[in-house]
């Protein structure tokens, strides 16, 4: 399956899946462009709340500087790969535009020209995101909706992702802002799948971090898989597979299993089982 097939499939089932419940939808506010709608990152204070009415995500427009703050306690989900949808459902900057990708996301050098200093950064990785998730190991301090595809730098679109830097994530960043400065894609639904779950966006397209897509289905693993591979994985570090038995405490959760397929903990006949 050709890259631009699978993004148009995703979208077409993020479009159906709509606004409801905790996924977060980029379909952005009216906003007037240079007015930051939260306060520089300051620990302790409570932060501007994350979502509009209906689900669409927080404008902010923040070039250059940190905004906003979290007061935690969040938990990271599928072993720090996806944030928390209420500390960080991810927001964008109203200043990038359909209208305007050519001279915005789609231009070289772009994202050094809003990405804010080290200083501010490195500040809100170690004294904000990381006491609020309650993480003791350091990760990469990750913009959910990257820059490249209009994120802001506001806290609603920051968090510390888990695992090796660069991330598996990256590969899914740069395929959308391709496909979306190609012209086939729209802005508004790649900053849509990238917020809502990028593991699974990785899985449709067969890029790494969500599986590789396997001709056929992949034998039950021995060993534990390489990091940025299937998740999440058994107590011994391996892979799930569709129809094993998951636990009651990951009802709902979306994965990916060793073969490449997504797989959600659902109950089935009175047990919790990963169905693809």
């Amino acid at each position: 399956m050709s890259t631009r097939t699978a993004l148009a499939g995703l979208a077409a089932v993020v479009l159906l899946a709509g606004c409801g419940g905790s996924a977060a939808s980029a379909s952005a506010p009216a906003s007037t462009p240079g007015q930051a709608s939260s306060a520089p990152a300051s620990p302790g204070k409570a932060s501007t709340p994350a979502h509009h009415a209906g689900g669409t995500l927080l404008a902010v427009h923040d070039p250059g500087q940190v905004t906003g703050t979290l007061a935690g306690p969040c938990q990271a989900r599928h072993g720090g790969m996806l944030p928390d949808r209420h500390c960080t459902p991810g927001s964008i900057d109203p200043a990038v535009t359909q209208a305007n990708i050519a001279t915005t996301i789609c231009m070289s050098g772009y994202t050094a020209t809003v990405r804010p200093p080290e200083s501010q950064t490195e500040h809100f990785k170690l004294d904000v995101a990381e006491p609020a998730y309650g993480q003791s190991v350091h990760g990469e301090l990750d913009h959910l909706v990257p820059l490249e595809l209009g994120g802001s730098n506001d806290a609603s679109n920051l968090w510390v992702e888990a695992g090796s830097i660069p991330n598996p994530k990256d590969a899914v960043e740069d395929a959308l802002n391709q496909e979306v400065c190609n012209g086939t894609l729209t802005l508004r639904r790649a900053q849509r799948l990238i917020a809502r779950n990028w593991l699974v966006a990785a899985a449709r397209l067969g890029l790494p971090g969500g599986g590789s897509a396997a001709a056929a289905p992949a034998p039950a693993p021995t060993s534990a898989p390489a990091a940025g591979g299937c998740h999440p994985t058994t107590s011994s570090g391996n892979c799930y597979r569709a129809g094993e038995f998951c636990p009651e405490a990951d009802a709902g959760m979306t994965g990916v299993a060793g073969n490449g397929e997504v797989i959600v903990c659902k109950l089935v006949s009175g047990r919790y089982h990963w169905e693809s």
